[in-house]
């Protein structure tokens, strides 16, 4: 039984030499003159302008997981177009359960906007 397991297990060992490999043959090969310019910040050229460690306004936060959670539920919706013409003959469960998915992102959809968290200040 572990036979079959093998070559995942050599496929690994294999993996983790490679990757070994460059890390090692980066650090030999790579130059260390340390100088006040290579130390310093670089901000796309430009000096920086202000702290680095700048507070972001927890909206941001919000908007992005907004963003991602209605985004990753409609691309359930791609798929199930795909298959629905093939499984409309085993009557009508897979039309009512995307209804049903539909409705709940639609409530989360509402919920967010009576909470406000639409609105950009």
């Amino acid at each position: 039984m572990l036979n079959e397991y093998l070559p995942i297990l050599f496929l690994l060992v294999i993996a983790l030499a490679f990757s070994a490999g460059l890390l090692i043959f980066s650090y030999l090969v790579s130059p260390r003159i340390k100088n006040t310019i290579k130390q310093s910040v670089y901000e796309s050229g430009f000096m920086p302008q202000m702290d680095a460690r700048l507070r972001f306004a927890v909206r941001f936060y919000v908007v992005a997981m907004m963003f991602i959670l209605f985004d990753v539920e409609v691309i359930f919706l791609y798929p199930w177009a795909v298959v629905y013409k093939k499984f409309i003959t085993h009557g009508m469960f897979i039309f009512w359960e995307m209804i049903v998915f539909i409705g709940i992102l639609f409530a989360g959809y509402v919920y967010l906007w009576k909470r406000g968290a639409f609105k950009w200040e």
